[in-house]
């Protein structure tokens, strides 16, 4: 069978060529932060995560494969993509924190847990779903610890409101339509980590109580007076 007929398999050879490809990118760029610490760099990434997301988008969005229950830019990583894009631009504070909540769990989640079905590598379904999630997760950790940009309590609590009040939207609009955008009315089809937080709607629960306590514990490093002194938190412009 050719490599393009095969179907993806979670943890066959495509998904750990992605895999060892993000700890290479990750390191990465932190070191172009770090020797390139202007927005010259930030803005390149920015225009290509914004073009790989409207791509994706345009693609979805086209007559032959639009369906109302996922083609439209619901998802958490649609909005991500188009912070992220935003985040890399302007430095905003707000953006950046989105990015480092969104990218740094529920992005790096759909690396460990990917609910992607359909074929493998060299499928143009394969390369968007990975490109747009890798470039998340590198931009979290080209703001965060190649230009040492910093979260703190308010923008974890913004995070939060801001999750909230998508998931409580989807919630609805799935009713409604019958969609299942962010898996908020039922388990993809594949493996995932909702599987051990038992059945609907009780794993949505949980995974609103684990997202909210893993934020919290990836926010207290930096918040510490030993890590980032009053001041020095937060090293990125706007509000």
């Amino acid at each position: 069978m050719a490599l393009a007929e095969r179907d993806f398999t979670a943890y066959g050879p495509s998904h750990w060529v992605v895999l060892a490809l993000f700890a290479v990118g990750a390191i990465g760029f932190v070191l172009l932060g770090r020797a390139h610490p202007g927005l010259l760099p930030s803005r390149v990434l920015a225009v290509l995560v914004l073009a790989l997301q409207l791509s994706i988008q345009l693609y979805s969005m086209a007559p032959s494969r639009f369906r109302l229950d996922h083609s439209l830019p619901l998802q958490l990583s649609d909005f991500a993509g188009y912070v992220t894009a935003y985040a890399l631009w302007s430095h905003r504070r707000w953006a950046f924190t989105l990015t480092y909540y969104w990218g740094l769990t529920l992005s790096v989640q759909a690396l460990v847990s990917p609910a992607l079905r359909g074929p493998d590598f060299p499928h143009v379904s394969f390369l968007g779903f990975w490109a747009v999630h890798l470039l998340v997760v590198w931009a979290a950790i080209y703001l965060t610890w190649g230009m040492r940009m910093r979260p703190d309590w308010r923008g974890y609590r913004f995070a939060v409101v801001v999750t909230v009040v998508w998931a409580a939207s989807m919630l609805v609009f799935n009713a409604v339509v019958g969609s299942n955008y962010g898996f908020l009315n039922a388990k993809p089809t594949v493996d995932s980590l909702l599987d051990v937080l038992g059945p609907w709607p009780w794993y949505v629960v949980w995974e609103l109580v684990l997202v909210v306590t893993v934020w919290a514990a990836m926010t207290v490093p930096w918040t510490h007076p030993r890590v980032a002194p009053p001041g020095k938190r937060v090293h990125h412009s706007g509000k």
